[in-house]
C-alpha cells in the first residue's frame, strides 16, 4: 500500500481504560488519534471504582494522570457524546460517519466553576454513583472528569423540554450556555479503527430470586463500589442502605449474571467478579475490623498475578469467610432482627444453614450491551455466540474486518491489566499497517522557555488536596492550608478538591503565572504516581520542573492515621513545613538530550518473543532475537491446540517462517548473553553463539524468556509411563501416539505444584488445558471414562463454555481439598488406582485409569543473572516484576526494558501474543521519540575531595559511578548521568563527602530536619 493511500490517523472508539491506553500508545508513536466517547467525558467503569487490588491503589488516583495526559495531548482529539454511525472504505483509508449529540455548553468558554449546577433546580439519578445519589440536569459526570466541561442532560432539562427555567444561562459567568446547540454529523478519515467501548454490568432487576427490586439492602457490586468510595454518596462510610445503620454482616453472592444459562443465558465466566468481591470484602473490613464478611461462590477464580495471594490473605489475615455454595434466593426478614435471609448448604456439617445479613452484594458480571452489538454489526465484525467480538488465538486483537482492532471487555470479559495489555496490542496492530504514514498528521509541541529565577527571592505556592474524603475525611485540609500561609516564603495557598484533575492543573498553572510563583508544593497523594503530572504543569507555566516538592499526606497521613484525625492534621502541617523549608533552597536542574539507538534486542524466541520482534520489525525497526535453544518456538513446540481451536504447530510454523524470512530480523539461536552495558537508548549486549562473541548495540530490550513445566515429585510421576504431564500428553496428541487408542479410562489431577505453600500462585492455564485435553480424548473415544480431579475449575471468560461442553460430553469432575489430595497407586490388576474423596457423597472413590495426566505448574526460570544485567526485579516466585501491575503490565521500572509472555506470569498463547504486541507498543513509544531527556535529580561528584575509595562503585545498583582513567582526576569517581536513577546509595556511603544528590542537597535535608525538630 503506497503512502498516498494511507491515512496516518486512527479512530479509538471508547474512553475507558483500554481506549485511553490505546490512544496514548498511538499518539506517542506518531499517529493522530480521534477518540470517541458516548458520554460527556472519558474514564469508563474504572472511574467508578474505589481501589484496585492487589496494589490497593485508589482507582481514580492512578487513573487521573492518564486522563489529564489524554486531555492535554495535542495529537489526541476528544469527541465526546459521540458514536459511530457508519464505516466505509478499507484498511489504511476508512471514512467514518460520526453522530455527536449537542452538549448545549460551549466548551471553549466553560470554566467548570459549577455555578450552573448549584442553581439548577432539576435533580435526576446520578449514573456515576449507580443511581444511589442525585445530580443536576447540567453536570459533569465526576470531579476529575476529562474534559472537565459541563453538559446539559437534554432529556431532563426544564428549558429544553418545556421552554421554561433558563437559570443556568443567567448564572453562568462565562456565557457558555448554548440552548440552540445542535447535534452534529462528522466524517473522519482514518487508517485504522480500535474498538474499546467497554461493557455493561448485568442488571438483576426483574429477577425475584435476588430480591434486588424489593430491598434497598440488596445491592450490586458497582453500587457497593460507590458506597466504599470516598467520592461516593456516603463518602466511603459503609451503612445499611435502608436505614443507614452500621452493618455487622455482609454477604457477597458470586456469579450473578455469569455462569448462568437459566436466569439470563450468560454461560460464560466474567473473569473479574471473584477478585473484586475479595477486594471489596477486604476494604469493608479495613473500614470496620469487626465486620463479618462472607463470600458465597462456586469456584474461586483468582487466576491473575498476585490474586491468589490476596485470596489467601483474605482468609488468613482478614478472617473473611468463604462458603462454596450457589445461593438460590434471598428474602427480607422484617421486625426487630431485620435483614436479608440466606439459606445455604454447609459441606462441613452436611446441614442447611440459615443466616441473616445486613447487606447482600450481588457480584454482577459483564455483558455486551445491545448498542455495542449494533456497533459491531455496523462496522461488519464477527461476534461470538456470547456477543463478544470474535478474534483468533494467533491474532487476539484483530477482528474479522481488516484494519479494525479491539481491546478490553468487548473482546471478552477481562480485568484491568489484561485490558491495558490488549490496548497496547491493538495500538501496535493498528499502527503497523500505517507505518508509512507515521508522523504525517501529528503536531509538534513548541519549544518551552523556562523563566530564569536565578537570584530571585523564593515565592512558594502551596496547594492542599481534599481527594474527596480520602484525605479530607481525616485531615482538616483548610487548617493545613491556613497553616501553610504562615510559613516563610509562601506567597500563595489554596485547597483543591482534586489537585490531579484537569481543571485544577490548569488553575495551578494560571496561578503560578499570575502570582509570579517560582516554586510549588502539592500536599496530596503519592509522588510515585503523580509527581510527573505536577511537574508537567510547572513546565507548562514556564518553571523548571525540579522546583517542585510533593508531600504525601494521604499514604503518610489520612490512610495510616485514619482513627486519629487531630494527630494526622498536625503531622500534615509538619510535612508541609518541612517541604517548605526544603523548597526555599531548591534550584533548577538541567536535563541532557539522549539519542535513542533505533535497533532492538528481544531476549527469547518463543511465541511472545517472535511476536514482539515481528511487531517492531513490521514498523521498520531492526530487531535481534537472542534464543538459548537451537531453534525458535519455546514451549509452544510441545503444545497441541489452543482453547480457541487453533492448531498450535501450524500457527507456530507460520510465525517462525515470517520471523526468519523478515528482512529486519536477525536471529541468534543457540546463544547466551554474556554481558550487558549501557542504558536506555544506548545498550550494548554481548552475545555468545557457538563460542563466538558479538556485541549488539540497541536502544530498547524486550524480555520474553518464557517459563517451563514443573517436573512433579508426587503422584508416582516418573515411576510409570502411563503417568504424564500436560505437555507430555500434548506431545502424544501431536504425534498421534498409538497408546492413546487403548485408553478407556483417563484421569487428570489439577494444581500439581501450583497453589501449594512452596508455590502459592495459580498457574492460570492448567484448568483450561486439561478441559481441552479431556475433550480431545472424548473425540478419540466418546465412550472413554474421563475424570478431572480439581480444587477450583478456573476456566475464566468464554473458556467456561468448554467446561460446560466437557460436562455435557460426560467428563466427570471431582473436587478435592489441599489437605486431602488424591493418592495414586498400582492395583493388583496392574491398573493405576487414583483414590479421592467424592465431594458430594463425602465417601472415598477409587478410579481405575489407563492414563493419568498431571496438570503441572508453570515455573519461571528465575534468571537472576539476566535480572542483574538489565537491573530488573524478580518477585518471590521468580517471575519478573512489571512497572505497575495494573497500568504498566508490559513495562519495567527500568527505562528501555519491556516484558511479555510467561516470563511475566503464566498465560495462554493468545494472552502472550497480546502482551508481546503491547511490549512492542511500549518500545515503539520510546523509539519513535528518537531522543529523550536524562534525569535531573542525579548524583554529582566533587572530584577535588574524592578519595578514590570506590565504595560508590560497589554500592550502586545501576552501575552509574566509575573511576576516571584519565587526568586531571584520574582515579577519582565520576557519575554517568544517564545511568543514575537518583537513589542516593552512593551519597550516603561516601566516606569523604564528595558526593551529593541534586535536589537533595545536604543543606536542603538539614533544613527539613531542623524544621521538624526545632519548631
Amino acid at each position: 500500500m503506497s503512502t498516498k493511500n494511507v491515512t496516518g490517523a486512527v479512530l479509538v472508539a471508547g474512553g475507558g481504560i483500554a481506549g485511553i491506553q490505546a490512544a496514548l500508545d498511538l499518539a506517542n508513536s506518531g499517529y493522530y488519534v480521534y477518540m470517541l466517547e458516548k458520554s460527556p467525558s472519558i474514564g469508563g467503569v474504572m472511574a467508578q471504582l474505589d481501589k484496585t487490588f492487589p496494589t490497593n491503589d485508589c482507582s481514580m488516583c492512578i487513573m487521573s494522570p492518564k486522563l489529564v495526559e489524554v486531555g492535554r495531548h495535542m495529537n489526541i482529539e476528544l469527541i465526546t457524546l459521540a458514536e459511530i454511525k457508519d464505516v466505509r472504505g478499507q484498511q489504511g483509508d476508512f471514512e467514518v460517519d460520526v453522530f455527536q449529540k449537542a452538549r448545549y455548553v460551549d466548551m471553549t468558554k466553560c470554566i467548570a466553576c459549577g455555578a450552573c449546577t448549584e442553581k439548577c433546580p432539576k435533580k435526576v439519578d446520578d449514573v456515576y454513583n449507580a443511581g444511589l445519589a442525585k445530580r443536576k440536569a447540567i453536570y459533569v459526570p465526576y470531579p476529575q472528569a476529562v474534559p472537565l466541561k459541563y453538559a446539559i442532560d437534554a432529556k431532563n432539562c426544564i428549558k429544553l423540554t418545556k421552554g421554561k427555567c433558563g437559570i443556568c444561562e443567567k448564572t453562568c459567568p462565562a456565557g457558555a450556555i448554548m440552548y440552540d446547540d445542535k447535534d452534529k454529523n462528522l466524517t473522519l478519515k482514518v487508517g485504522s479503527i480500535v474498538l474499546a467501548p467497554g461493557f455493561s454490568t448485568y442488571n438483576p432487576s426483574g429477577k425475584a430470586i435476588y430480591n434486588y427490586d424489593a430491598s434497598k439492602d440488596v445491592v450490586t457490586s458497582i453500587e457497593f463500589e460507590r458506597y466504599l468510595s470516598a467520592s461516593g454518596p456516603n463518602q466511603g462510610h459503609v451503612v445499611r442502605p435502608s436505614d443507614h445503620v452500621h452493618p455487622h454482616k455482609i454477604a457477597w453472592l458470586q456469579c450473578i449474571g455469569s455462569r448462568d444459562i437459566n436466569t439470563c443465558g450468560n454461560g460464560y465466566c466474567s473473569s473479574v467478579c471473584c477478585m473484586y468481591a475479595i477486594k471489596q470484602a477486604i476494604i469493608a473490613k479495613e473500614h470496620d475490623p469487626s465486620l463479618e464478611c462472607t463470600i458465597f461462590y462456586m469456584d474461586m477464580r483468582t487466576h491473575g498475578k498476585g490474586f491468589e495471594s490476596c485470596y489467601n490473605e483474605a482468609k488468613e489475615k482478614h478472617g473473611i469467610k468463604f462458603v462454596r455454595c450457589r445461593i438460590h434466593s434471598i428474602f427480607t426478614q422484617e421486625g426487630e432482627e431485620k435483614g436479608q435471609v440466606l439459606d445455604y448448604f454447609d459441606e462441613a456439617t452436611g446441614k442447611v444453614v440459615r443466616e441473616l445479613y445486613d447487606i447482600v452484594v450481588l457480584s454482577v458480571g459483564m455483558e455486551i450491551s445491545p448498542e455495542t452489538r449494533q456497533l459491531a454489526e455496523k462496522i461488519g465484525v464477527d461476534l461470538t455466540p456470547s456477543g463478544f467480538v470474535k478474534t483468533s488465538s494467533f491474532d487476539p486483537v484483530a477482528t474479522s474486518k481488516p484494519g479494525v482492532y479491539v481491546c478490553g471487555a468487548i473482546q471478552g470479559p477481562k480485568d484491568i491489566p489484561q485490558s491495558v495489555v490488549e490496548a497496547g496490542g491493538a495500538a501496535m496492530r493498528a499502527g503497523a499497517s500505517l507505518a508509512s504514514a507515521r508522523n504525517t498528521l501529528t503536531k509538534t509541541a513548541p519549544e518551552r522557555t523556562e523563566i530564569d529565577i536565578k537570584g530571585d527571592r523564593p515565592r512558594i505556592g502551596v496547594f492542599v488536596c481534599h481527594c474527596g474524603s480520602n484525605i479530607a475525611g481525616v485531615i482538616d485540609v483548610p487548617a493545613v492550608r491556613d497553616y501553610a500561609a504562615t510559613l516563610p516564603y509562601v506567597e500563595y495557598v489554596a485547597n483543591n478538591m482534586y489537585s490531579c484533575s484537569q481543571d485544577a492543573q490548569d488553575a495551578i498553572a494560571a496561578v503560578i503565572k499570575e502570582k509570579n510563583l517560582n516554586r510549588m508544593i502539592v500536599a496530596a497523594c503519592s509522588p510515585r504516581t503523580h509527581e510527573p503530572l505536577f511537574q508537567e504543569t510547572l513546565l507548562a507555566a514556564g518553571i523548571n520542573k525540579y522546583l517542585f516538592e510533593m508531600v504525601n499526606i494521604r499514604n503518610h497521613g489520612s490512610w495510616v492515621h485514619k482513627d486519629h484525625p487531630v494527630e494526622a492534621t498536625e503531622k500534615a502541617k509538619d510535612l508541609v513545613r518541612m517541604a517548605a523549608a526544603k523548597s526555599a533552597l531548591l534550584e533548577p536542574l538541567s536535563e541532557a538530550d539522549l539519542d535513542i539507538d533505533q535497533n532492538v534486542v528481544v531476549i527469547g524466541g518463543g511465541i511472545a518473543g517472535m511476536t514482539a520482534a515481528k511487531s517492531l520489525a513490521d514498523q521498520g525497526y531492526k530487531v535481534n532475537i537472542i534464543e538459548r535453544e537451537a531453534s525458535l518456538g519455546g514451549q509452544a513446540k510441545n503444545l497441541y491446540q489452543t482453547a480457541g481451536g487453533a492448531m498450535i504447530q501450524e500457527g507456530l510454523k507460520n510465525l517462525a517462517s515470517e520471523v526468519t524470512s523478515h528482512e529486519n530480523i536477525t536471529v541468534f539461536a543457540g546463544s547466551n548473553i554474556e554481558g550487558v552495558e549501557g542504558f536506555v537508548g544506548n545498550f550494548k549486549t554481548i552475545v555468545n553463539t557457538g563460542g563466538t562473541s558479538k556485541t549488539i548495540e540497541h536502544g530498547v530490550t524486550v524480555v520474553a524468556t518464557g517459563a517451563s513445566e514443573l517436573k512433579p515429585t508426587e503422584y508416582m510421576y516418573g515411576q510409570d509411563k502411563r503417568i504424564v504431564t500436560g505437555i507430555e500428553l500434548d506431545k502424544m496428541f501431536i504425534n498421534d501416539d498409538p497408546a492413546l487408542k487403548s485408553v478407556n479410562s483417563a484421569v487428570f489431577i489439577q494444581c500439581v505444584g501450583s497453589r501449594e505453600p512452596e508455590r502459592p500462585y495459580c498457574s492460570r492455564i492448567c484448568c483450561t488445558h486439561s478441559v481441552v485435553s479431556a475433550l480431545h480424548l472424548k473425540e478419540k473415544n466418546p465412550d472413554m471414562n474421563v475424570f478431572v480431579l480439581y480444587r477450583d475449575i478456573r476456566t475464566y471468560g468464554e473458556k467456561e463454555l468448554l467446561y460446560k461442553e466437557a460436562r455435557e460430553k460426560g467428563v466427570i469432575f471431582v473436587r478435592y481439598g489441599l489437605s486431602n489430595k488424591p493418592v495414586v497407586s498400582v492395583g493388583e490388576n496392574g491398573k493405576l488406582n487414583i483414590r479421592v474423596t467424592d465431594h458430594v457423597l463425602q465417601l472415598p472413590l477409587v478410579i481405575e485409569a489407563d492414563l493419568l495426566t498431571l496438570a503441572s505448574a508453570v515455573v519461571p526460570y528465575k534468571d537472576e543473572k539476566l535480572a542483574q544485567f538489565f537491573k530488573v526485579p524478580l518477585n518471590e516466585d521468580g517471575f519478573f516484576v512489571e512497572a505497575h501491575v495494573k497500568l504498566a503490565p508490559s513495562d519495567f521500572a527500568t527505562d528501555g526494558v519491556f516484558l511479555c509472555g510467561l516470563a511475566h506470569y503464566p498465560k495462554p498463547i493468545d494472552e502472550s501474543i497480546a502482551q508481546a504486541q503491547a511490549a512492542a507498543s511500549s518500545a515503539l513509544r520510546l523509539l519513535a521519540k528518537k531522543s529523550i531527556k536524562t534525569q535531573g535529580a542525579i548524583a554529582e561528584v566533587n572530584q577535588m575531595i574524592c578519595s578514590g575509595c570506590g565504595v560508590c562503585v560497589a554500592v550502586c545498583p545501576y552501575n552509574a559511578p566509575s573511576m576516571r582513567l584519565s587526568k586531571p582526576y584520574e582515579g577519582k569517581a565520576e557519575i554517568n548521568p544517564v545511568l543514575c536513577k537518583g537513589c542516593g546509595a552512593c551519597v550516603s556511603s561516601c566516606r569523604s563527602g564528595a558526593l551529593k544528590l541534586k535536589g537533595f542537597d545536604e543543606g536542603q535535608l538539614i533544613a527539613m530536619i531542623q524544621s521538624a525538630t526545632n519548631f
